[in-house]
């Protein structure tokens, strides 16, 4: 899928700033290709940007109306209807990374085949895909693993690719969630892909390329999270990584909805990860740990990034904290 931009940000009546984490991170990514925010009455998030009507927005060149808001269920709600419907008359694109479709909505499917606009359930892939076959080819190719999920891997992965670009290298972002599809704009929510169809749909995110290039894949999941390893198991397989990067919250208790299960050691979880990886590139290699400090005090992060650092004899770094700098050099 390719979504068009300038985006106009859809805020909905969200009832605080966390129900708008998935514009929020567009916005933060993508500040260039959002001209404003569309906030109904009620609204509580406030993304900073200006606040626009769909008439303005459409006389200011938007193309794609993005729903950035998230509810209980992943629903679109009655009261956006009207406000998306209107959308559609006036020509933009809708594009959505909610549960439900915005093609299974009666009055949004007719109003898009009414005026040749399109809508984008970026949750829901509708594209075909091949199995994988495993080849070598041209291209390099960098992932983002983790002892678990939601522990920073999309945006480890974009922080990368915004240094490798400042550098004048080569480097696209692949995403495979629905917040990342929305970011760049394009990409596969392998999550949603039948499961003898994740790698070839990774292998198809990320083509043959310049020798010089690098994709760089947003993570899923972990290998050992009992309940989304498959998803990891396939973007690994068919992102045939060159490089690495393994990302860790290092305060937790246990895997995310899993009290029964601890978190991996570093030293284990790289380990997996590289075997794993080595079946279609035996020449895969770890270059750097991004840690995701934000719970711990700014003293005792130095200090853990440091000895982490260290004993694995990697540059281990918060991304958000510090950047990547030391990775992209290691790289």
């Amino acid at each position: 899928m390719e979504i068009r931009h300038p985006y106009l940000l859809f805020l909905g009546d969200a009832p605080d700033q966390l129900s708008a984490k998935t514009a929020q991170g567009v916005a933060q990514w993508r500040p260039d290709w959002c001209l404003g925010q569309l906030r109904l009455p009620g609204c509580r998030a406030d993304l900073g940007l200006n606040d626009m009507t769909l008439d303005e927005a459409v006389a200011a060149g938007a193309r794609t109306l993005v729903v950035g808001v998230a509810n209980r269920g992943g629903v679109i709600a009655e009261s956006w209807i009207g406000a998306l419907e209107r959308a559609l008359a006036l020509g933009l694109d809708l594009a959505s990374g909610l549960h439900s479709k915005l093609a299974d909505v009666p009055g949004l499917a007719a109003g898009a085949a009414r005026n040749g606009a399109r809508l984008f359930d970026v949750r829901h892939p509708s594209e075909g895909f091949q199995v994988a076959n495993g080849r070598k080819r041209p291209g390099k190719r960098l992932l983002t693993v983790g002892t678990d999920c939601a522990v920073g891997k999309m945006f480890a992965a974009l922080a990368l690719e915004k240094e490798m670009r400042a550098r004048g290298m080569k480097a696209d972002f692949r995403a495979t969630g629905q917040t990342g599809i929305l970011i760049a704009g394009n990409g596969v929510s392998v999550d949603a892909v039948v499961a003898d169809f994740i790698s070839g749909a990774t292998e198809g995110l990320t083509p043959a390329n310049d020798d010089d290039h690098w994709d760089v894949v947003e993570g899923q999941g972990s290998l050992f999270h009992a309940s989304f390893a498959g998803v990891s198991m396939g973007l690994i397989h068919g992102s045939q990584p060159d490089a690495l990067v393994l990302c860790h919250e290092p305060t937790r208790g246990h895997m995310r909805g899993l009290p029964d299960y601890p978190l991996p050691s570093l030293e284990a979880c790289l380990e997996a990860n590289l075997a794993a990886a080595r079946l279609t590139n035996p020449a895969v290699a770890c270059v750097g740990i991004a840690v995701n400090t934000s719970r711990m005090a700014p003293g005792d992060a130095a200090v853990y990034l440091a000895e982490t650092g260290a004993r694995l004899g990697l540059p281990a770094v918060d991304p958000v904290r510090d950047g990547v700098v030391p990775i992209v050099d290691r790289l």
